[in-house]
C-alpha cells in the first residue's frame, strides 16, 4: 500500500504542539498561587483543538490498515478532585481507550465515566459513555465498518431536581435522554485510492435505543431502525495544500434524519505556518430553522 508524507512542516509543529498531558505540571514556582499555571492549562487545550482539527483532515483511515500499529495497546485516565473548606463539593473522571489491530481486522473500544458533586452534597452529573468501532479490510478497497455508541445520564429521572424548578426545567427533564445508545454495520468501499486523491463511501443499518426521562418514570423506551451513510473525500493539489469533504447521514423511521457535510482546505503558508478553513453544514429535519452553517479557521505557527 503506497502512502504520502503530507505537510511536514504542519506535523512537525504539531509534534511540538502535542505535549502528553501528564508532562504538564506548574509552569514555574508560584505560578499555581498566582493563577499562571491556569491559564497556561487553557493555552494548552486550545492549542490541543487546533491540532486535533489538523489530525482529524489527515482522515487514519484514508490508506486503510497498511500503516496501523498491531496488536493490543491503549491509553487509561483517572482523575480525581475533592474540595473542602468555603465549598464542599467533589468530581471523579475515568477515561481510556484500548485497541486492538491484527492483520486486516481493526476495533477499538473506548469509555468515558464522569460524576459530580455539588456544594450541598447532590450529585451534579452522573454520566457513563461507551464507544466500540471496527473494520474488516476484505481487500484495498472492500471492507465493512461496525460503529456502536451508549450513553447514559442518570441525573435525567423525569422528576424536578428542586422546588425552584421553572416548568420549562420540568419540561426539559421529561425530554431529556436518560439512555441513547445506537449499533451499526454495513459495508464500505474506496472508490479512488491513490496517492492524491482518495474517496471511500460506507452505509448500513443499525438500531437506535432511547430512553427519555419520561419513559423512565414509565418503565418504557423506544427501539428503532436507523441508517447511516458515509462519504469522505480527500484530494491533494500539491505539497503544500489539500482538500477534504466530509459528509454523514443518520435516519430513523421516527426520529429526524440529520445531514452535516464538513468542506476543509488545509495548506501550508510556509515551514512555520499551517492554516485550516473549513466550512460547515448541518441539516436537521423538522426543526424551525432545518440548516446552521459554521465557518472555522484555525492557525498553527511554529518557531
Amino acid at each position: 500500500m503506497k502512502k504520502v508524507t503530507l505537510l511536514t512542516g504542519t506535523a512537525a509543529i504539531l509534534t511540538a504542539l502535542s505535549v502528553p498531558a501528564f508532562a504538564q505540571s506548574e509552569i514555574s514556582t508560584g505560578a499555581d498561587a498566582v493563577g499562571v499555571t491556569a491559564v497556561d492549562d487553557r493555552i494548552t487545550d486550545i492549542e490541543d483543538d487546533v491540532s486535533d482539527n489538523f489530525e482529524r483532515d489527515l482522515d487514519a483511515d484514508r490508506f486503510g490498515p497498511a500503516s496501523r500499529r498491531q496488536g493490543l495497546f491503549g491509553t487509561m485516565s483517572l482523575s480525581y478532585a475533592g474540595r473542602t473548606g468555603n465549598t464542599e463539593n467533589q468530581d471523579l473522571a475515568i477515561a481510556g481507550r484500548i485497541n486492538y489491530n491484527e492483520g486486516q481486522f481493526a476495533q477499538s473500544v473506548g469509555l468515558s465515566i464522569e460524576f459530580g458533586e455539588d456544594d450541598n452534597g447532590d450529585k451534579d452529573q452522573e454520566e457513563v459513555n461507551a464507544i466500540y468501532d471496527a473494520q474488516y479490510y476484505f481487500n484495498d478497497q472492500f471492507y465493512a465498518f461496525a460503529l456502536g455508541r451508549i450513553s447514559s445520564d442518570g441525573l435525567v429521572d423525569g422528576e424536578a431536581n428542586s422546588a425552584s424548578d421553572s416548568p420549562d426545567d420540568v419540561a426539559d427533564e421529561l425530554s431529556d435522554l436518560r439512555r441513547d445508545a445506537f449499533l451499526g454495520f454495513g459495508p464500505g468501499y474506496r472508490i479512488i485510492n491513490t496517492e492524491q486523491t482518495t474517496w471511500r463511501v460506507q452505509g448500513g443499518i443499525g438500531v437506535r435505543y432511547t430512553q427519555t426521562g419520561q419513559q423512565y418514570l414509565d418503565d418504557d423506551s423506544d427501539t428503532e431502525m436507523g441508517y447511516i451513510a458515509s462519504s469522505r473525500v480527500y484530494h491533494r493539489v500539491n505539497d503544500n495544500v489539500f482538500i477534504t469533504n466530509d459528509t454523514d447521514y443518520l435516519g430513523s423511521d421516527d426520529a429526524d434524519d440529520v445531514i452535516s457535510n464538513e468542506f476543509g482546505v488545509n495548506f501550508k503558508v510556509s515551514d512555520q505556518l499551517a492554516t485550516r478553513i473549513s466550512y460547515t453544514t448541518e441539516y436537521q429535519e423538522n426543526r424551525e430553522i432545518r440548516t446552521d452553517n459554521s465557518l472555522g479557521v484555525a492557525v498553527v505557527y511554529g518557531f
